[in-house]
């Protein structure tokens, strides 16, 4: 196993308090937010047809196509009726031959879609590094997205609709995307996770699965075990069942990105001496190097909306500290659904040991927890030494892997140079 460290200095302190006041009204309006923000019979009579992606409002035109970038729209439909959204990249911008360039998958995280990788300026934007530097770029949006909204028979005013948690990501939308651009390019896939797009993947290879179309793994900020995780606002919710009280309130779908919540979150941000950039410390742990700008973009597209069963199924791993299939909390159910009155376990130290695998973690990072992320270690310690190449940021959080100022330099370089070795 290869290990680097990278340091580097903050120029001026945080304003910490702040970070969590703010963080407070963030918390408040996150839970209001999802019951205003939710499309239930509740708050609206109106019911929805299923939704398919438009190009002439996907993420292409608002996001890449204005950088002078080609791309294309193109959705997949996973085996259970999801419609999802993916994106192309397939040049940079100087243009080129398109065809034998690798291809790299890139997949968000919790409460994110694919614009995760599209908030920071061009020169520090993974997806276009990477179609710079000679990568056929795909971007993923998970179900229940605001680009990935389709399925076949069901309409987001369904309950059904949202009757899934990462469990069903693992079995079905990472399987679908991986299939797609497999059989697009008729080549393996490089893959990058932020996040729980970490989570999902890990599965997965626990179980054997996808390893066929692997060429080689990205993984930061990588979640698995999540019984350390110092988040206070993930942690709080955990802890006093926010999830499971909403769904017992006919909440299927988790939406924080209500107008109300918006309007407010830029209006605080508009006022004088308020620095947004630490909007986020209180989820994310104190991210080092955003840029006010950043927060702006941010707003503008995130968050985005989840499944209460998602996030009730992450609150169990906070709780118990393990990494299991979602818990139905009842023996007969369990027994249902896997054939056993528990539910399966995710083996982490079953992923195969010559998987080629990029790991970067941050000191600061509350919900990839330096401890939790320990444990991940030791799961792979069995892994070849020349597979697994693990970096250490140490003033680096979350929210920095994929907005940070310096990401390029920091992370996406030593990444890129990690692909083009396999």
């Amino acid at each position: 196993m290869k290990e680097i460290e990278v340091r580097h200095s903050l120029e001026q302190a945080r304003p910490v308090n702040m970070a969590y006041n703010l963080a407070s009204i963030v918390l408040v309006f996150l839970f209001c937010g999802s019951a205003v923000g939710t499309r239930t019979t509740f708050f609206s009579t109106t019911v929805m047809a299923a939704v398919t992606p438009s190009a002439d409002d996907g993420i292409c035109q608002s996001m890449v196509e204005t950088q002078n970038y080609t791309c294309e729209e193109h959705t997949v439909t996973t085996q259970d009726g999801y419609i999802l959204s993916l994106q192309r990249i397939p040049l940079g911008r100087s243009g080129g031959t398109s065809g034998n360039r690798p291809p790299v998958l890139l997949q968000h995280g919790l409460l994110m879609d694919a614009i995760t990788w599209l908030l920071n300026p061009l020169d520090q934007c993974l997806a276009l590094l990477l179609a710079d530097n000679g990568f056929d770029v795909w971007l993923a949006s998970t179900r229940g997205t605001k680009y990935s909204l389709g399925h076949t028979s069901l309409s987001p005013e369904d309950s059904d609709y949202w009757n899934w948690s990462w469990d069903e990501l693992v079995a079905y939308d990472l399987p679908a995307t991986f299939q797609y651009v497999h059989d697009q390019t008729g080549q393996k896939l490089h893959y990058v996770g932020h996040s729980l797009g970490t989570l999902i993947a890990l599965a997965s290879f626990s179980k054997g699965q996808l390893i066929n179309m692997l060429t080689s793994v990205a993984l930061l900020s990588p979640i698995a075990h999540l019984g350390q995780m110092t988040s206070p606002l993930a942690r709080t919710a955990a802890e006093n069942f926010i999830a499971e009280e909403l769904y017992k309130l006919g909440l299927h779908e988790f939406n924080p990105r209500g107008a109300a919540v918006i309007k407010l979150l830029k209006t605080i941000c508009e006022k004088p001496g308020v620095d947004c950039t630490n909007l986020l410390t209180s989820f994310t742990g104190p991210n080092c190097c955003l840029n006010s700008s950043v927060i702006d973009v941010f707003l503008d597209h995130e968050p985005q909306s989840t499944s209460t069963k998602n996030m009730i199924h992450v609150s169990q791993m906070i709780r118990q500290g393990t990494i299991t299939m979602f818990d139905y909390k009842d023996e007969d159910e369990n027994q249902k659904h896997y054939g056993q009155p528990t539910p399966p376990a995710y083996n982490m130290a079953s992923i195969p040991n010559d998987l080629p695998l990029f790991l970067s973690y941050g000191g600061a990072d509350a919900l990839s927890d330096v401890n939790d992320v320990q444990l991940l270690l030791e799961d792979l310690k069995d892994h070849e030494g020349d597979k697994l190449v693990v970096q250490y940021t140490v003033n680096y959080a979350h929210a920095d892997y994929v907005m940070a100022d310096n990401a390029k330099q920091v992370v996406y370089d030593p990444l890129m140079d990690f692909f083009k070795l396999q």
